[in-house]
């Protein structure tokens, strides 16, 4: 915390040293919208992390006046004021580009287009075609939640596993939460999966509560997409020596022995990326892209040694195989 904490603060000192001036901002300004907050939220943190070292990269040895200003903006978790806060931002005129990462954010900024038409958006983790003032890219979940399915799948003894999310969602209902049970089932044949919905992104009491429930019912690995409610899901595995399969980022860490896999997301290095390509002014407006295991943005990774007697040799050499599929072509998953 104390390094987001060092980020901020320079990120302010850049901000107001241009601000005062009450004119729009002709240079590279940079805002990243972080629809939530960053503590316990690693897709965010890795967002804001990727930006930064971007604009750092774009600043090495310019002048101050021709460098990059970037400033990022915690909108919190209550997803009612997010429009508000996006409109606010726009409504300033400050910022040659708005950066965010969200499903929900195309359908909250299209109409912002319409209303500051002068204003361009970059969107990660969502996908919207044919706008020229949006640029979209996402991570094809219908491979990671495959995997992470699959993973389940080999190791649940009840064949019984499940989702916890924070809520309902285009993406979790009609990509991950399909994709979930179809690598369980082609792992285990018959596999059921128990879904879940706490009702926000931060009640780590209701995660907890949640997972207990299901694992006294017979579930033996779940996959929690909850944000900072994971915290709870963690420590119910923690408490029932059960297992878990991680997303977005590779976490062994925060329960050796009960975290068996993560399908992690290269976001940093997508932030980066995208991020430099913007500043080179080479953003292709208008498009929306798709990456995954072939482009080396979703990385597997397996619980590592004997850290966990549960995974066996066989499996890892399955699950070796099924990314390798994935990787190669022979295994098409595509997110429609």
């Amino acid at each position: 915390m104390k390094r987001i904490a060092l980020i901020f603060a320079a990120v302010i000192v850049s901000f107001a040293a241009v601000s005062c001036s009450g004119k729009n901002v002709k240079t590279q300004s940079v805002a990243v919208f972080i629809p939530g907050i960053i503590a316990d939220s690693p897709i965010y943190e890795m967002l804001a992390d990727g930006v930064k070292s971007a604009a750092d990269s774009y600043n090495a040895g310019k002048e101050q006046k021709e460098q990059a200003v970037l400033t990022i903006l915690e909108a919190g978790t209550n997803q009612a004021e997010w429009y508000s806060k996006l409109t606010a931002l726009a409504a300033e005129g400050k910022y040659s580009v708005i950066i965010s990462s969200n499903p929900s954010l195309p359908e909250l900024v299209e109409p912002l287009t319409q209303q500051f038409p002068s204003q361009k958006f970059i969107l990660f983790d969502a996908y919207k075609a044919g706008n020229r003032n949006i640029a979209t890219i996402r991570y094809n979940q219908h491979e990671q939640s495959y995997i992470t399915g699959y993973m389940a799948g080999l190791v649940s003894k009840s064949h019984k596993i499940g989702l916890i999310t924070a809520q309902e969602y285009p993406v979790m209902n009609n990509v991950i939460l399909p994709g979930y049970k179809e690598g369980a089932e082609a792992a285990a044949a018959g596999t059921t999966v128990d879904f879940r919905i706490i009702g926000n992104w931060y009640d780590a009491s209701k995660g907890s509560e949640l997972a207990n429930a299901m694992y006294k019912a017979g579930i033996d690995v779940i996959l929690p997409v909850c944000g900072g409610a994971a915290q709870g899901v963690l420590s119910s595995a923690k408490e029932n020596g059960k297992y878990l399969v991680f997303f977005d980022e590779t976490s062994f860490d925060k329960a050796p022995g009960n975290i068996i896999s993560c399908a992690a997301l290269s976001q940093t290095e997508m932030a980066d990326e995208i991020t430099t390509t913007y500043l080179e002014g080479k953003t292709e407006w208008g498009t929306a892209k798709t990456v995954g295991i072939a482009d080396g943005y979703i990385n597997f990774a397996i619980a590592p040694g004997n850290s966990n007697p549960v995974i066996t040799d066989d499996m890892r050499t399955k699950m070796a195989e099924i990314v390798e599929q994935i990787r190669n072509g022979k295994l098409l998953l595509p997110q429609d």
